[in-house]
Order: structure tokens, then sequence, then C-alpha cells
């Protein structure tokens, strides 16, 4: 069953899915701008960074405001949190599942050295990063 939840979180992936929004959004997290300004250094029409734009306004990741003529673009994080919440949850899941397996065969093969496999490495570090 999806859910509102369940859609906002896959927008916002959607959303992060491609560079050139990623782009928008960096430049964004500078302060205000115009669609012009930010659609400027990319090698495309302004139509197709109006639609990447737009993808990101479903999102809620952009908010768009009209001062006469122009339409000027902010960044709103916001929505950025629900994604970091599913993330750590994840991670954690994963991390408890992946330790437990790393217990279980230890117990069957002592001194095998599975605690030192690969993947077990690579999600100590991501444990320890931010």
């Amino acid at each position: 069953m999806v859910t509102r939840a369940t859609r906002q979180l896959d927008l916002t992936f959607l959303a992060l899915a491609d560079p050139t929004r990623r782009a928008i959004l960096e430049r964004l997290a500078q302060g205000e701008a115009r669609v012009t300004d930010v659609a400027q250094p990319f090698a495309m029409s302004l139509n197709a960074v109006s639609k990447h734009i737009r993808i990101l306004e479903r999102a809620g990741l952009v908010c768009r405001r009209r001062i006469g003529r122009e339409h000027m673009l902010s960044l709103d994080l916001a929505p950025l949190a629900r994604p970091a919440d599913w993330i750590a949850t994840q991670r954690a899941f994963w991390t408890t599942r992946l330790a437990a397996l790393d217990r279980l065969l230890e117990q069957r093969n002592p001194g095998s050295g599975t605690a030192r496999h690969p993947v077990n490495r690579s999600l100590q570090k991501s444990e320890r990063s931010p």
C-alpha cells in the first residue's frame, strides 16, 4: 500500500537522483535565485531546466515565488528529514542483521576471520561517519 509518506519519500529520492537537480539544489543553497540565473550554467534549454525545477518543486525541495515577471526560487531543506530518517533506520537494521550473521559465521568457523570481511569493515566505517 502506497501511503502519502511513502509517495513523498519516493518524490524526494527521485528529485535527488539526477545530477542536474542536485546541482540546482547546490546553487539554491547559496541563496534565492531567478530561474534564468539557475539555468545559466547548464548546457540545456530553459525549458529543460524548468522541467527539473518542477520535479524539485513536487518534492517540496524548491519553492517558487513571482516578483512581476521574474520567478524566484529558494531551497527548502525540510523534506530531506524523512529520507534521512529512512536511511538511518535502514542502516541500523542492516548493521544489526549483518553483525548477527557475522557472529553466527564466527561461531561456526572460529578463527576464520569473518569479522574482517570487507562488507563488515565498510559498515563499521559508515557507522562512524555522519
